[in-house]
């Protein structure tokens, strides 16, 4: 087993991992940056190491300075969280040339999903559905047009590098492809340092459902269901739960039993999620995070494993906890991502919390790195805690994160909270008929 394991991040999510090792017995180290010397994460561990100053790319993606911490602290370990280097390959390769393990995939499996053409070319061949589009690279406005006439409108481009909503361009028709398809090269080489694009058919009202699996490396796989993570702003997730409350007995069973069959093939190791959208009864692959993801309490809530642990125990190689028959669906569970931000412009509004005070009672949970006194830094991603309930029904789980969320005190910096009781109280929320645009026309981002 790990006996001392160190995070590569920052946050709710380091502080997440750093609980979890607790419970297990395993010594933490984190690393920071110099903005993040008092962030809570830093506090609880049983070591700390700075890493670089605020800019990301001098610390969290600083990988000669993360593998320098892991080797003075003597660590067995790595954990990536999410984001930063959770998913590059060349750190999981240096990691494990450094004679750590890492808590994650493959460089293989995480270089292979990370490439979005490549990832479609590999669910077809291990039988996930995916949408009709083009055949890898699309090269020139004349293959585009070609494909075009192939896939029909209205169709996306997308960068082949993209993630986080950028470097897509929807074309409509004919007469939008040639602008939509250079304006997509130039962002994606902008973005991404690689201007490669492929397109596929565009769906107009789907929903965003992920199938979050586990495998042990040798071909045994376990699914823990879906989560609906179709409240979104340009592409980022806003609300999600668990389970779907679009999908049946069924059509659940059949997905997760093909995406468990895929990733057996794969011999993919600990925590995956294969994403998909939903649209009349069809599931389409758009791509797999080979992480943990954000919305992964949600999954522990309705089936009570704890998911950081279990990815802890596959990297011990200690093998999977479970059998499929011993995961089950117990109730609803629903997350609100809490951002320092302007409710209604979206702007970060990082500052000083004054005030702080999290929500409690039955069923309530808070993963934050938030306390009393805390500056929020600039430098980061604006969400500053997971709000996530659970109770026997989505419509508890409902009244009960309304409840938590007018319970929860942050005082000093601005917050979403008052969009999410918004959101909370639309009647399309509550019958659960909602799709990836619904959040931005209702804003009327669209």
């Amino acid at each position: 087993m790990i006996k001392k394991l160190l995070i590569a991040n920052r946050g709710e999510i380091a502080v997440r991992i750093i609980r979890a090792c607790r419970e297990l017995g395993i010594q933490t180290v984190a690393v920071h940056s110099t903005a993040d010397a008092d962030s809570m994460h830093v506090k609880i561990a049983d070591e700390a190491v700075c890493v670089g100053p605020a800019q990301s790319k001098y610390s969290y993606l600083n990988i000669p300075s993360i593998l320098t911490a892991a080797q003075i602290t003597g660590v067995d370990a790595i954990h990536p969280g999410f984001g930063f280097l959770s998913e590059n390959a060349e750190f999981a390769e240096l990691v494990d040339e450094h004679g750590f393990i890492f808590v994650g995939p493959t460089s293989e499996h995480i270089r292979v999903m990370g490439d979005k053409i490549q990832a479609k070319d590999t669910a077809v061949k291990l039988g996930i559905p995916i949408v009709p589009g083009s055949k890898g690279e699309v090269k020139t406005v004349k293959d585009a047009k070609s494909w075009g006439k192939k896939i029909g409108f209205p169709l996306i481009i997308k960068a082949a590098s993209g993630g986080g909503g950028r470097g897509m361009k929807v074309a409509n028709n004919p007469d939008e492809l040639e602008e939509a398809f250079s304006i997509c090269q130039t962002e994606a080489l902008a973005a991404f340092g690689d201007g490669a694009v492929y397109m596929e058919r565009y769906l107009g009202r789907p929903r965003h459902i992920e199938i979050q699996i586990f495998g042990d490396g040798a071909g045994n796989t376990l699914h823990f269901f879906e989560r609906d993570c179709s409240v979104q702003r340009r592409h980022q997730k806003v609300i999600e739960e668990a389970p779907g409350p679009s999908i049946d007995t069924k059509i659940r069973t059949d997905i997760c039993d093909i995406c468990v069959k895929a990733m057996s093939k794969m011999k993919y190791r600990g925590a995956g999620t294969i994403e998909f959208l939903y649209e009349d009864g069809e599931f389409f692959f758009i791509e797999m995070n080979t992480r943990i993801q954000v919305e992964h309490p949600i999954t522990e809530m309705i089936t009570g494993f704890d998911l950081i642990k279990e990815q802890i125990n596959v990297a011990s190689g200690n093998g999977l906890t479970a059998k499929q028959q011993d995961i089950k669906i117990n109730g609803h569970s629903i997350e609100c991502r809490i951002n320092a931000e302007c409710p209604e412009t979206f702007m970060p509004m990082p500052g000083k919390v004054e005030l702080y005070h999290a929500p409690g009672g039955l069923g309530v949970r808070v993963d934050s790195h938030l306390y009393a006194g805390y500056s929020i830094p600039s430098h980061y991603d604006s969400m500053i805690a997971k709000l996530i309930v659970h109770a026997p029904t989505r419509e508890i789980a409902i009244a009960r994160i309304k409840r938590a969320l007018k319970e929860y005190l942050i005082i000093g910096v601005k917050t979403n909270i008052p969009l999410h009781l918004k959101l909370l109280d639309e009647p399309d929320f509550i019958s659960g008929d909602y799709t990836i645009h619904w959040l931005e026309e209702l804003m009327g981002l669209k």
